[in-house]
């Protein structure tokens, strides 16, 4: 009760009190008293609820408002609950202190749409173009790694290579970001390889892109998506970048062979089962200390435990491209940071020997990172950013 309690006793007999005493027929004896708050005391109660609630928020969100945190705890299991908190946080993402955003070059146009793929899938697609009246030099079409998106950082590196001159094109892997799918759930690796063939054959398609050098983009898992899609259809693409690209699982962090079978058994009975638990990402992968805290908010990202199917379809497909790594055939441009704690730099140096192109390029940066594009110091984005466009531009044009 906010006013003071008192507990009013009725006079009885008992041996605490002396009978002959002259006591009125009540007596009042106050034994608990509270005073009304005071509203500075009202107000350090509701700060310190308020404090105690947001340290039992999910690692770095603390600093979000109770309505946007509310939106960033939904079930992202599924597209539309994944689509509807990515809408909520536009406008904080664009506000986010990012070299990528502060001097993304102005002008850039872009549009949002969706496509039914084959199997019946809403996939997100998104495009960058440079500003009007610029020359395009050529396609580069993207694909993102395990559990990320083509939007949140990726808007800033997308606009970036549109300012110098290209059309950058991305799309949601089903399962993961804005396309339909359970959250963070591949069946099978093909469907991903598939789904990138079948959407950048639409694109491609495009009139005002014919005649275009077209390059593949990878990025860690996009990386084998990729490979892959440069394996089924060596003659589509002019070129192929791979940044921190996965694949071939190193021998120090291959699970033991007895692991493997139970957990590949048991992949084919619950494969949805969240299974096998992760490291915090944006540490391992982020090298830049103030990115590293921007990375917590990219909120439809996929960060929970890997589920089973998902780890075992990521080690099938590891597997596969190491045993056919040498029928890379296509120029190649492969960007890995040496102190790369996701992905190991020393498969990217066996992949860019193993592979048979004639026209290949290996640059390893000194500490870098695994989210090599997004998450280092400035002048090293800047750098590798640098030796991207001039890859690029001597192929497109010679």
């Amino acid at each position: 009760m906010k006013s003071s309690l008192s507990l009013t006793l009725l006079q009885s007999p008992s041996p605490f009190f002396n009978h002959t005493s002259k006591l009125s027929q009540y007596h009042s004896f106050p034994v608990i008293k509270c005073h009304q708050q005071s509203s500075a005391q009202k107000s350090s109660l509701t700060n310190l609820k308020a404090i105690m609630a947001k340290t039992r928020r999910k690692k770095g969100l603390e600093d979000l408002s109770d309505e946007l945190y509310e939106i960033a705890s939904l079930n992202l299991d599924h597209a539309p609950a994944r689509r509807r908190v990515r809408s909520a946080f536009i406008q904080f993402h664009r506000q986010l202190d990012h070299v990528l955003f502060k001097l993304a070059p102005p002008g850039i146009r872009t549009e949002e749409w969706y496509e039914l793929n084959s199997k019946g899938q809403e996939i997100f697609c998104k495009s960058w173009l440079p500003k009007e009246g610029d020359q395009i030099k050529g396609v580069v079409c993207f694909c993102h790694g395990y559990g990320d998106t083509c939007t949140f950082l990726f808007e800033g590196i997308a606009r970036r290579i549109a300012g110098s001159g290209y059309g950058v094109y991305a799309v949601d892997h089903p399962g993961f970001g804005l396309s339909d799918g359970l959250h963070g759930y591949i069946s099978n690796f093909d469907d991903l390889v598939d789904n990138v063939i079948e959407q950048y054959a639409k694109i491609k398609g495009r009139p005002e892109l014919q005649g275009l050098p077209r390059f593949i983009f990878g990025q860690s898992m996009g990386g084998a998506v990729a490979l892959k899609t440069h394996l089924k259809e060596p003659d589509q693409w002019d070129g192929m970048i791979l940044v921190a690209p996965m694949c071939k699982v190193a021998e120090e962090v291959m699970p033991p062979a007895a692991v493997l079978k139970v957990a590949n058994v048991l992949s084919n009975v619950i494969p949805e089962v969240k299974f096998f638990p992760t490291k915090d990402l944006a540490e391992l992968a982020f090298r830049n200390y103030k990115y590293r805290e921007m990375a917590y908010y990219n909120m439809i990202c996929y960060s929970d435990r890997v589920r089973l199917k998902t780890a075992m379809e990521i080690l099938k497909v590891t597997s596969e491209i190491e045993s056919n790594v040498n029928k890379v055939c296509s120029p190649l441009l492969v960007i890995h940071g040496a102190a790369d704690m996701v992905t190991d730099p020393n498969v990217s140096k066996f992949l860019y020997e193993k592979a048979c192109s004639k026209d290949k390029t290996i640059k390893l940066y000194q500490g870098g990172y695994h989210s090599i594009l997004e998450g280092e110091p400035d002048d090293a984005i800047f750098t590798v950013f640098d030796d991207i466009i001039e890859w690029l531009d001597t192929r497109c044009s010679s």
